[in-house]
């Protein structure tokens, strides 16, 4: 099969399943697996070149909704009858189910089948940690600093700060992404600040930018050095990638329950 991916988790989905040979075109910010960095760029996941695209005659294009704006790759998509399937995970089971999605498009439904109790499997290893904490430590989450973007309960860093033995400070708004302000988040004193700006390489990632905001030096989080920097791809995208990120963050705040414990993508 020749397969196009529009969306960087889609690409990292690819590559769960071992479908990476079959990829030969990607989207400008997929950066996983190393493997792809020879093949062609389509262009920004909202800024899709289908001309591009479309030369690249695929049997399947890789979409996705997991992004406000790329409703425009689909449209196209559909206009030039270019063979796609759409992704929107939310949630690790929406991952899950995306896994066979992909396998039953792509011929693989007994493999994709095998990787899905792979993945399972893995998540039950870190619930099994995760239930030796005995003071799970709340996490504010930082998508972006201004206006200030978090995750809310409909989302995966809900369940992967469960995973890695924590609780999402706004665990408790019905929203996938929340947008809020710097006294809300300083009313619920934060054990834990994550940062995990979207687009933003973690190296040009500044706490001090944080430290300095009204009030803020009196939270329990700065007053005890307690900001951790994370890499935007291990927890901003809705791909497997998420169970390395769980794994890392949980080895951070409980490294006897975690250290011992290894992620195999394959």
């Amino acid at each position: 099969m020749r397969i196009v991916s529009i969306c960087p988790s889609n690409t990292e989905i690819l590559d769960y399943l071992d479908l990476t040979p079959s990829i030969v075109g990607v989207d400008d910010y997929s950066d996983f697996p190393e493997e792809i960095t020879h093949l062609p760029r389509l262009g920004p996941d909202l800024s899709i070149d289908m001309e591009k695209v479309e030369k690249l005659e695929p049997d399947l294009v890789v979409a996705s909704l997991s992004v406000p704006g790329m409703e425009k790759n689909i449209e196209e998509l559909k206009k030039r009858k270019l063979p796609y399937i759409v992704l929107n995970p939310q949630s690790f089971s929406d991952i899950a189910d995306d896994l066979l999605t992909i396998g039953k498009a792509c011929g693989i439904p007994q493999y994709a089948e095998e990787k899905q109790r792979e993945f399972y499997n893995f998540i039950e290893l870190l619930k099994e940690r995760a239930e030796k904490v005995t003071t799970p430590p709340t996490l504010y989450w930082e998508w972006w600093p201004k206006p200030v973007f978090t995750p809310g309960k409909i989302n995966w860093l809900t369940e992967l700060s469960s995973l890695a033995g924590g609780h999402n400070s706004f665990e408790d708004v019905e929203l996938a992404s929340v947008q809020t302000d710097w006294t809300d988040v300083y009313n619920r004193n934060p054990d834990y600040i994550c940062l995990a700006w979207v687009g933003v390489q973690t190296q040009k990632v500044n706490p001090k930018v944080v430290k300095k905001r009204p009030g803020w030096d009196s939270l329990k989080a700065i007053k005890e050095d307690k900001i951790l920097i994370l890499e935007e791809a291990l927890y901003c995208r809705p791909s497997p990638q998420l169970l390395k990120g769980a794994l890392q963050l949980g080895k951070k705040l409980h490294p006897s329950i975690y250290n011992d414990l290894v992620f195999k993508s394959s």
